[in-house]
């Protein structure tokens, strides 16, 4: 799959297949698409996950596109202002994002599930929900944040404090909780909450610089 990435304040891609190359795209995330590309709407991983799909705030189906012919193209966006990432699969491992922040995944053996926090503090109280997105396998995700990217590569044990609501996506090894602010002034003044998104290495982890509300429906 070719892919290229346009844009300055609200980024863009352009997936180009070859025949029989397909890709999963966040629900309405596909802006334009060549004549003769196919698109379905399907549930990845069958009708087992579309329950926790439907909990997850990303909607129960994607959007599955497939080429039959040579030089087919699509367009993909995320309908906010914002940037685009590239997450290799092979070389990082798999991706945890956050509600709102998974655009496209292709390659082989590519696999959406929605996870559970593992952690009941953070489910309830780290911004990002109980449910989260997990792709893996061998391919490309594309991850979208508000604002710009900030990338960490996190050492095992090593620990980075995140505000609710800018962390986009993290590699599914990453050690996600909660941590208290601590005292009546910042927890009532200091506008970040009651509690901050602590997480520990080793992974790779996306921060975006615009807050995005765990509350808001996405485009998916």
């Amino acid at each position: 799959m070719q892919y290229s990435i346009s844009g300055e304040i609200a980024q863009s891609a352009r997936l180009v297949f070859a025949p029989g190359e397909h890709a999963w795209v966040s629900k309405g995330a596909l802006m334009a698409y060549s004549p003769q590309m196919q698109w379905s709407l399907r549930l990845p991983g069958g009708a087992g996950g579309a329950l926790r799909r439907s909990l997850s705030g990303e909607g129960i189906a994607l959007t599955y596109l497939e080429s039959k012919a040579e030089d087919q193209y699509a367009l993909l966006a995320a309908n906010a202002p914002g940037h685009l990432e590239i997450w290799d699969l092979e070389r990082d491992g798999p991706v945890t994002t956050t509600r709102g922040s998974f655009l496209a995944a292709w390659g082989e053996d590519v696999d959406i599930t929605v996870t559970v926090a593992r952690r009941a503090g953070a489910a309830v109280f780290g911004g990002a929900g109980l449910f989260l997105q997990t792709i893996s396998g061998y391919g490309i995700a594309l991850v979208h944040g508000s604002g710009d990217f900030s990338e960490r590569h996190m050492a095992a044990g090593e620990e980075l404090l995140v505000s609710t609501g800018n962390l986009a996506a993290f590699s599914a090894g990453i050690d996600y909780d909660i941590r208290g602010v601590g005292g009546c002034r910042r927890m009532l003044f200091g506008g970040e909450g009651l509690f901050m998104t602590n997480l520990r290495g080793p992974g790779r982890v996306l921060l975006q610089t615009l807050k995005r509300d765990a509350g808001a429906k996405s485009s998916s």
